[in-house]
């Protein structure tokens, strides 16, 4: 396996959840081909830690849907199918939508003005071609307006959608597509309705954010 030798180690985790947190990376940006072999003695070796760890990690991998567990053959980065795109994209607009909706009667003025930072953050990373930034300021745009709307449900599935998101971008796209001023101003359209507390025309406007991306990534592979 083509493990790196340079990561990051994450300080103060147990090793499971050392573990965890870097084979997921792996995973997610490709270093881990989809179904390619795991040996758990290997990735042992590479983190540092002894076998047990890893085979916990693996098996919340199984649950996260990133890996294939065989019990008694073999371990496998679960495939991923160009058209799981058109599955993954509106269940995840389904539940940012409904996230903008019930956020919309809590928001506060303090929120309004971190969704302009971090959406005019999003729009420099664009202007000087940092697709990579790009993708993380308009993550945590998304992510907090999941916060705003204080409901575990949505952050948990949510989180899990965003993970097979951004390996989907990863595998078959390499590195992100460079995101468009469109996406600037539907934030910005997203805020107004919340600043305005209108949660349908909110939920409108981010399933709209999300939909419209997926349309052009599925053109691009």
């Amino acid at each position: 396996m083509p493990i790196p030798g340079n990561f990051s180690t994450p300080i103060r985790l147990s090793a499971k959840e050392r573990a965890l947190s870097e084979i997921q990376r792996w995973i997610i940006d490709g270093t881990l081909h989809p179904g390619e072999k795991l040996l758990d003695a290997d990735l042992a070796e590479a983190l540092g830690v002894s076998r047990t760890p890893v085979r916990e990690a693996l098996q919340l991998l199984e649950a996260q849907g990133l890996v294939e567990l065989h019990p008694g053959k073999e371990t496998r980065v679960k495939l991923i199918e160009m058209d799981d795109i058109l599955k993954m994209y509106p269940t995840l607009a389904s539940l940012h939508a409904l996230a903008a909706e019930q956020a919309a009667p809590l928001v506060l003025p303090g929120h309004i003005e971190q969704l302009k930072e971090l959406n005019a953050r999003f729009s420099d990373a664009i202007a000087v071609g940092q697709p990579f930034q790009a993708m993380e300021w308009d993550e945590q745009f998304h992510n907090l307006i999941v916060d705003i709307a204080d409901n575990p449900y949505i952050a948990s599935f949510g989180a899990s959608l965003q993970i097979h998101i951004r390996r989907f971008k990863y595998v078959f796209l390499k590195q992100p597509v460079a995101a468009t001023q469109a996406s600037v101003q539907e934030h910005a359209a997203v805020i107004q309705a919340l600043e305005k507390r209108e949660p349908e025309a909110a939920a409108a406007m981010m399933k709209q954010n999300l939909l419209r991306p997926m349309r052009e990534l599925y053109e691009l592979i």
